[in-house]
């Protein structure tokens, strides 16, 4: 015999909100593992494809561990030195950018900034604005990142986390299925395989999107020669998964710095536009429809407002799982609301039977 209804809701309840105070104070600690755990389970598909090959899982966990440690190490001597190095250099350089942007109005448009206007000192203080802020994230990340324990737990915790969840991802899995309440597992089933599906197509598909534009905007900058191209590429790569703002920020960003690089060369500038247009071009046509499809169910404005709430809470950590909390939400509000529109609340006591749309 089952529990009642509102004995289940409290246990339930209980759960979740145990798990939540967990992971208000354990949230730092809880980092290594958080990222471990996205890293197996993105990867996942690579070892289950490798197993179809005919490789064991260990064998498969091997594969992929011996090809990410070559990437990684292929970035840190070559990508992270150069990302760090421009990053550092457009902090600096964004004083003299303003200075130069101030310049160029007050030579075209001299009645708009006037001699100690208010829009004139805001746009001298955005430049000093920004080199000082910046330049104390960057100290502080440099710093943070420079630290003993951040480098213990960042590139030797989180391998080692992902190496072992991945090694046993099937039978974590099986034995959670083990472990559902009976009454409840197939409903518990579905719903796990529709948010899967979201999130397979969301983080798995978005993030090779992510990968690919920032990989091909920032060495197609670089080819034209715009000072910053790869911290362009990176910026404007890291926010695609928000639709039309990856291209928004960095086209605006990379059009802005090449306004004042190439100025009078409207070649270089139009390429520099082409690149950004060309990459929403095969984005929209190619990248998002193929990886992501047509009907993930996560809208920008939801994850927009999960990060935002999530980050506000739980702080970074809080970040790295809104989007798996968001789409998981999502399923469950519209398994909800089906339940809701075929229950006597919504169709009321004198309702027939539930119709069926016809399909033909």
């Amino acid at each position: 015999m089952a529990l009642p209804i509102k004995d289940q809701l409290k246990y339930w309840g209980l759960t979740a909100a145990v798990f939540a105070v967990i992971l208000w104070f354990l949230g730092d600690v809880l980092l290594p593992f958080v990222l471990g755990g996205a890293i197996a389970y993105f990867l996942d598909p690579v070892a289950d494809r490798l197993e179809r090959m005919g490789l064991s899982r260990a064998l498969a966990t091997a594969v992929i561990t011996v090809v990410a440690i070559l990437i990684f190490v292929i970035m840190a001597l070559l990508v992270v030195p150069t990302l760090v190095n421009q990053t550092a250099n457009l902090i600096e350089t964004a004083p003299q950018l303003t200075r130069d942007f101030t310049d160029f109005l007050t030579t075209r448009f001299p009645s708009i900034l006037e001699e100690g206007s208010t829009l004139r000192s805001s746009i001298n203080s955005i430049g000093a604005t920004i080199q000082e802020r910046g330049g104390q994230v960057l100290e502080a990340a440099l710093a943070s990142v420079s630290s003993i324990l951040n480098i213990i737990l960042l590139f030797v915790i989180v391998p080692v986390v992902a190496v072992y969840l991945l090694l046993d991802w099937d039978r974590m899995v099986a034995a959670i299925d083990d472990m559902l309440p009976r009454d409840h597992a197939p409903t518990i089933r579905h719903l796990a395989r529709e948010i899967d599906g979201t999130l397979a197509s969301f983080i798995r598909g978005m993030g090779t999107v992510c990968l690919i534009l920032g990989t091909y905007y920032a060495i197609a900058l670089m080819l034209v020669g715009l000072n910053f191209g790869l911290v362009v590429g990176f910026i404007a790569g890291l926010v695609t998964f928000i639709p039309y703002l990856g291209a928004l920020l960095g086209g605006a960003l990379a059009i802005g710095l090449a306004l004042f690089q190439f100025w009078g060369d409207w070649v270089s500038i139009g390429m520099v536009a082409g690149i950004f247009g060309l990459g929403q071009v095969v984005e929209g046509n190619v990248l998002t429809p193929k990886l992501v499809g047509s009907s993930v169910g996560l809208h920008p404005v939801w994850l927009i407002l999960s990060l935002s709430v999530f980050g506000t809470l739980f702080g970074f950590i809080g970040m790295l799982v809104a989007v798996p909390v968001a789409a998981a939400i999502g399923v469950i509000a519209r398994f909800a609301v089906d339940r809701y529109q075929q229950s006597l609340l919504y169709r009321g006591v004198d309702a027939g039977p539930t119709e069926t749309p016809d399909k033909r």
